[in-house]
């Protein structure tokens, strides 16, 4: 620095930027100086957990990212993937959770907006969202107030820009009725010549500002992203929630799509978390470049900002672009036409130094990669013994269940609603009662019951592209229009229970039914990008979730050839020093050859046989029963461990299975197992069923043959003259079938047990599983 400005850091200076004192002297030594108290900001922020992943970029980079398909993988704004000859899908998963713990709709807005940008920063148009929530549980008022609130900043963003909400999930624990967290997943599509890099390269290119002005709002976000909630932060750090304008999002895509086919277009980033430092920053050092920047020049919304307010803002609708210099009055063109603004506000320079100007003096003079490439921290994981205690618990003995027998009302149904069903379905047996009401339970209960409540507030028909609207599947299935009759299936999934209880588990689990879900449409799954949330990695039990989540995913890729090819972490998800339950999200890509044949989760047709493709284990560990039917306030017993062989054959056999019609609908069996998975498929079809209990199951508990969980599970309904050949493709790809029974035209579901048989109206069932709907 030349010293023309006396910007020497203060001690709140100091305490603001969140360094380490080891931090702040690392600074210190790859500078040669002190830094000024911008200079430091911009570390602060950069250096941040947010923006650096200083306790998980080393376990990150173990995950397996490479395929011949993959043509951008981890690093960039988006992964992006070849979906089809010379068209490619841009993927990526964000996460929004201490701003929506804050403000709910401003945060879960700005969640949506920032994630479509990022994969607009890669030259694709979005074309679709989902979206992975969790909150308290919703009788408590404030857990209601974040999901509420959470939910209309989605579909307020979302449907004005026009990109479709095509699917989802969620989940409510106690663990999250302070902090909850709000995953955004976003796909987008591109002709593949038409990608774009974030790399400024090129000396002499300019640096355009594009999009909206800057204000005071979410200034030091990605810093307080980066910290632990208390009973403060929500009169604190308001003013580090941004304020999203989706109409001008609409109009930032349209503009940038236009300018990008231009050609002048020589690199392109968000400005999101850390705004324009970190777009600068990470643009140079990606390029292995510098840049001169002007702050003068920077489109403000109120004159008086500061240099060090401009460089930290993270007003959204903001993306920074390199231009060709010949271009860069045309491409700023495009944007005023639109009626944005536009500025050329720089130039790359070959020396690898970012150096930024105000008033016509030096204010910051920083080498781009130190800003970009914050310290590696290791981790001391260590399990604590009481989650050593809780896995060893014995679930699956029968005891549970039986100390539930004769209860006149479990869980969220109520007495009224587990008494109206029982008078319409007569239950002279005691253990058919408890089974019953335990049913009725698990529909009604929130992380089962029907999310249509949801999704009726999400535009998901905008643009055309969706095939299986929300709730008809475990994943979306949208048009590849581009490459007919190709299509895309994406599905998001996550259970913190399992992960609670086993890390590795709870992180491989997911991959597999998030990957299963997708298969069930009839899809093969080509890509992951994973959101992961989790408390305080420097504690033991912190780093011992993190290392183990993370390898669980990377062992499930590796067996099952996904490549992760992005993701997100979030960190210090912690209120009143409370952890959550840590909380892996994953998010499949696959493709179908022919979108015509995708599949639902309804059962559609009487006659057809309905089978158990798959495993036949099942165990209540980590299941939701023990919480939603027994009682249990945390999650116990070891939840059964993926074969991964077995699930890469019933992945393939699914695909091929759809590909040949011998299905007409697959459900995967998730949280209530078995027993929840007969009831949606009955529901969502409005058909009923007559099966029994298949053979293995005969000799166990009940409870855990219906509402056992397991991975590798999947419920089908198959034509008639279908089924020799499907039992012929199993046995090929030694994949268990087992035959249940039958689809029925009779509004009533049927299940043979040791201990009689179970029946249900669905009337009685579908009052259950839409409780929730009754009572908004």
């Amino acid at each position: 620095m030349n010293g023309e400005l006396s910007l020497e850091p203060t001690a709140r200076d100091l305490a603001a930027s969140g360094l380490r004192p080891a931090e702040l002297e690392r600074v210190r030594q790859l500078l040669g100086r002190m830094p000024n108290r911008i200079e430091l900001a911009m570390f602060g922020v950069m250096w941040s957990e947010h923006c650096a992943y200083k306790h998980s970029r080393a376990l990150l980079r173990t995950l397996p990212s490479e395929s011949p398909h993959v043509l951008a993988g981890p690093g960039g704004n988006a992964g992006v993937v070849e979906v089809a000859p010379g068209i490619a899908a841009a993927l990526k998963v964000e996460s929004h959770n201490h701003p929506s713990a804050v403000d709910p709709f401003h945060g879960a807005a700005t969640g949506v907006g920032g994630i479509i940008r990022d994969v607009l920063a890669m030259g694709a148009r979005p074309i679709a969202l989902l979206d992975a929530l969790r909150f308290g549980p919703p009788h408590e008022p404030r857990a209601r107030r974040l999901r509420d609130g959470v939910i209309a900043g989605i579909a307020f963003y979302g449907n004005a820009i026009g990109v479709p909400t095509v699917g989802g999930e969620i989940d409510h624990a106690p663990c999250w009725t302070d902090n909850p967290l709000v995953n955004v997943a976003c796909l987008g599509v591109a002709p593949v010549e038409a990608l774009a890099s974030a790399a400024a390269r090129e000396p002499g290119s300019v640096v355009l500002y594009a999009g909206a002005r800057t204000g005071r709002d979410g200034i030091g976000g990605a810093a307080f992203a980066s910290e632990e909630l208390d009973e403060h932060s929500a009169e604190r750090d308001r003013s580090a929630v941004q304020i999203g304008d989706p109409f001008a999002g609409k109009l930032l895509i349209e503009a940038t799509l236009q300018a990008l086919a231009t050609g002048g277009v020589r690199a392109l980033q968000d400005m999101g978390a850390a705004g324009l430092t970190c777009a600068t920053a990470e643009m140079s050092a990606a390029g292995g470049t510098g840049m001169e920047i002007d702050l003068d020049r920077v489109p403000r919304r109120e004159a008086d900002m500061s240099p060090l307010e401009l460089v930290l803002s993270e007003s959204q609708e903001r993306m920074l672009l390199v231009v060709a210099p010949e271009r860069a009055d045309a491409i700023a063109a495009i944007y005023r036409r639109w009626g944005l603004v536009a500025a050329p506000i720089g130039t790359v320079i070959a020396e690898p130094v970012l150096r930024m100007r105000a008033g016509g003096r030096l204010v910051v003079e920083l080498p781009p990669a130190c800003l970009a490439n914050g310290p590696v921290y290791a981790l001391a994981p260590q399990e604590p013994a009481a989650r050593r205690a809780r896995r060893a618990m014995e679930v699956d003995g029968g005891a549970r269940f039986a100390s539930v027998r004769g209860a006149r009302a479990i869980g969220a149904g109520g007495a009224g609603l587990i008494a109206s069903a029982e008078a319409a379905s007569g239950a002279p047996d005691e253990a058919l009662q408890a089974l019953r009401r335990a049913w009725l339970a698990l529909l009604a209960h929130p992380t089962v019951a029907s999310k249509r409540w949801v999704y009726r507030q999400y535009d998901h028909m905008v643009q055309l592209r969706t095939v299986l609207a929300p709730g008809a599947a475990g994943a979306a299935v949208l048009r590849l229009l581009e490459a007919p009759p190709r299509g895309l299936a994406l599905a998001i999934d996550g259970n913190a229970r399992y992960a609670w209880l086993d890390p590795w588990a709870g992180g491989a689990l997911a991959v597999c039914e998030a990957a299963l879900n997708v298969a069930c449409t009839g899809a093969r799954p080509l890509a992951l990008t994973d959101g992961l949330n989790l408390g305080n990695p420097e504690r033991p039990e912190g780093a011992w979730e993190l290392a183990g989540v993370i390898e669980g995913i990377g062992a499930a890729c590796r067996a099952l050839g996904i490549p992760v090819v992005g993701g997100n972490v979030s960190l210090y998800n912690e209120s009143s020093g409370a952890p959550i339950w840590p909380t892996p999200i994953c998010c499949v890509l696959g493709v179908l050859d022919d979108v015509g044949r995708a599949l639902p989760s309804a059962v559609r047709e009487p006659g057809d046989a309905v089978v158990l493709l798959g495993s036949p284990q099942a165990s209540l560990g980590g299941a939701l029963f023990l919480e939603a039917v027994a009682g249990e306030p945390l999650p116990a017993g070891q939840p059964l461990r993926p074969d991964f062989a077995l699930h890469a054959r019933l992945l393939a056999l699914l695909a091929e299975a759809a590909a040949a019609g011998e299905l007409r609908s697959a459900h995967d069996l998730a949280e209530g197992g078995l027993g929840v998975a007969l009831a949606e498929a009955a529901l969502l079809g409005e058909r009923g069923l007559a099966c029994a209990l298949p053979p293995p199951a005969q000799h166990e508990p009940l409870e855990v043959a219906l509402f056992g969980e397991g991975p590798s599970r999947v419920l089908a309904s198959v034509p008639p003259a279908c089924y020799d050949a499907l039992s012929a493709r199993c046995a090929a790809h030694a994949v268990p079938l087992v035959r249940l029974g039958e689809v029925t035209a009779e509004p009533r579901l049927r299940l043979r047990t040791p201990a009689g048989e179970l029946e249900c109206d669905l009337a009685a069932l579908r009052a259950a599983w839409q409780s929730e709907e009754r009572t908004r």
